[in-house]
């Protein structure tokens, strides 16, 4: 069969589902290339990540006698198939990103956020989904892809397979902060860490005695790898944001403001956002009282 693979989101960010289809495909002998308006196809999955807000799909496909649609983007919907979903994943579809291996160790998450699909789509319990060999083969970073490691009762032997695999490890969807226990923060030492990711997204929750457990515990305190990603727009209030910011920086971690449902999102939240994600600019612009942008996307100081 001809397969052709489209991915909905754009390219900046490799597709997961679409490299283990590509590699599913290819094992059984099936051709398969990334979709071309040009090609005649069997079969063309179209997967998406990202609902309307951040991600439309507009591309009609007429040159397929199939077209399967699928992904969090579309809705709920269908899981692959075991055979699929525990395949090595193609990483030549995107040779931009080589050299990094992306994966899930676990899936599920308990804390059931309003703002988040996981625990209806995954289930509210984490759970052991694969060994690092079935996603890892050697490359010299991975990007963790699990949305509640800490949470699943077989963390920390999953942390040891990361460990001593000597790669460089981004934790690219948060750690629980509230789950950091002496035990598991001995055993993210020795990790080759190159970004932790955290969250404080409830405002109405105070979570710095737990960021600061983190430092007590952990000899991980380079600011620039200890990422906490910053929910706005969902029910919180501009002081709310602005006080776990500079909470955030005053503790030594590293804010990065996300904004729930963008285009509603107000114009000092967005203002909000661009003074705390341009790291250069965040570093240098001490306040956001002092940032101001101005029509031409630049810095003036009040």
């Amino acid at each position: 069969m001809k397969i052709g693979l489209y991915d909905v989101d754009g390219h900046n960010w490799p597709n997961l589902c679409l490299m283990k289809l590509s590699a599913h495909h290819k094992n059984r002998g099936d051709s398969v290339e990334m979709w071309s308006p040009e090609g005649s196809y069997d079969v063309v999955y179209k997967s998406r990540v990202f609902t309307d807000t951040y991600s439309k799909d507009t591309m009609v496909v007429p040159n397929a006698a199939h077209v399967i649609c699928g992904g969090t983007g579309y809705g709920p919907g269908p899981n692959l198939p075991d055979a699929v979903e525990h395949t090595r994943p193609d990483y030549s579809l995107y040779p931009q990103f080589q050299g990094i291996a992306y994966g899930f160790l676990t899936r599920g998450c308990p804390r059931d956020c309003g703002f988040c699909i996981v625990s209806g789509k995954e289930g509210r319990r984490s759970r052991q989904v694969a060994d690092l060999s079935e996603f890892w083969d050697g490359q010299r970073e991975i990007k963790l892809l699990d949305p509640n490691l800490l949470a699943c009762p077989d963390h920390e032997q999953l942390i040891l397979q990361l460990a001593d695999s000597r790669a460089w490890v981004d934790f690219t969807q948060g750690l629980d902060i509230r789950l950091i226990t002496p035990d598991n923060a001995a055993l993210l030492n020795r990790v080759r860490t190159k970004m932790i990711h955290f969250a404080w997204d409830d405002p109405n929750v105070d979570l710095t005695p737990y960021f600061r457990r983190f430092f007590e515990l952990t000899h991980i305190h380079d600011f620039r790898r200890l990422r906490v990603y910053v929910l706005t727009n969902f029910g919180s209030t501009h002081e709310q944001d602005l006080y776990r910011v500079d909470t955030l920086r005053a503790m030594g971690f590293d804010p990065y403001i996300m904004i729930y449902d963008r285009p509603s999102a107000p114009l000092v939240t967005r203002q909000l956002q661009r003074w705390v994600n341009n790291k250069r600019v965040f570093r240098t612009v001490p306040t956001f009282a002092d940032y101001v942008p101005n029509k031409r996307g630049g810095v003036a100081h009040a």
